[in-house]
């Protein structure tokens, strides 16, 4: 039976190959894309959330349009220093011929999780403020949703948009620490094994040959990513694997190693966004996340090339 999931995202460069890599793993059943503001505006993110459902002949797939932005805070920056302003990679694509939902991408999550009780994955590679926002709406998600995966956070692994944070966390640390609290059954895939990920510039090389829609969109977006990580990081022309990572974890979670431990999440100060792991138990009492410390990065890049490039 193929596993549904609601992919909740920013694209966004990595979030574009996690999109189409997804889209082509046969044991997976995208029900739904939710887009929230992050990589780019809330606007960008909606209508690339479209144009990649729609690229490969995805369109029977619905797109909800997010939040554009935080709970109780105005991000401070947005990711297009990264993704460029259009969030992919500058290229300024055609408009999509599609059209978002009437509905909120929140109501969408509430809803199908609701109609598909203990069915559904929610892969969650943004901020969080949509995730959050469902669970206002309707707290039993917690209960009937099957796992939440998210790429976010950072235990051990020092932050990449600040000293200590996660750009995911850092955009809506409210929502963040709303959806850490709740006791869902939670999976973060954060810096800590993301970092370890690394896609060479050979590597690229061949997911951007192969002859087919999603290679030729990636061989024009990820230039733009790939530069800045080597202004950033140094990497010459070598990206980290943010996205896709969490993407894996879905697809085969015997690729990572997990610690069961409460997460915090700091609203305030110079540690705003900061996850922080309770391994003590010293905060509370607040239930335990499943927190990926450890991942076999070669199965990782196998895969997500063995999707791409089929």
């Amino acid at each position: 039976m193929r596993k549904k999931v609601i992919v909740d995202t920013d694209p966004g460069v990595d979030d574009a190959m996690m999109i189409l890599a997804a889209l082509r793993s046969p044991e997976l059943e995208v029900i739904g894309l939710t887009s929230i503001f992050g990589n780019a505006s809330g606007y960008a993110t909606a209508q690339n959330a479209l144009r990649l459902v729609e690229l490969e002949g995805n369109d029977n797939i619905p797109v909800a349009r997010g939040s554009d932005r935080g709970l109780v805070v105005e991000a401070q920056m947005l990711g297009t220093m990264v993704h460029g302003e259009d969030g992919m990679g500058n290229t300024n694509p055609p408009l999509p011929k599609g059209k978002w939902l009437d509905i909120s991408a929140a109501q969408f999550i509430a809803q199908k999780v609701l109609d598909n009780p203990r069915q559904v994955t929610l892969l969650a590679v943004g901020p969080l403020t949509n995730v959050a926002l469902a669970l206002r709406l309707e707290p039993r998600i917690v209960e009937l949703v099957e796992q939440v995966v998210i790429m976010g956070g950072s235990i051990g692994a020092g932050g990449n948009i600040s000293p200590v944070a996660e750009a995911n966390i850092f955009h809506d640390p409210h929502a963040a620490e709303i959806v850490f609290s709740a006791g869902l059954p939670l999976v973060m895939v954060g810096l800590d094994v993301t970092l370890k990920v690394i896609q060479t510039r050979q590597y690229l090389d061949k997911i951007k040959a192969a002859n087919n829609p999603a290679g030729h969109l990636l061989r024009s977006i990820l230039p733009c990513y790939q530069r800045y990580h080597d202004q950033a990081y140094g990497m010459g022309g070598d990206i980290h694997t943010h996205d896709p990572s969490a993407l894996a974890y879905v697809l085969d979670p015997e690729l990572f190693k997990v610690e069961e431990v409460p997460v915090y999440v700091e609203t305030s100060g110079y540690g705003f966004g900061q996850t922080i792991a309770d391994r003590r138990r010293q905060l509370g009492q607040r239930p335990p996340v499943s927190v990926c410390v450890e991942v076999d990065a070669p199965g990782v890049l196998a895969l997500i090339e063995e999707r791409l490039t089929r």
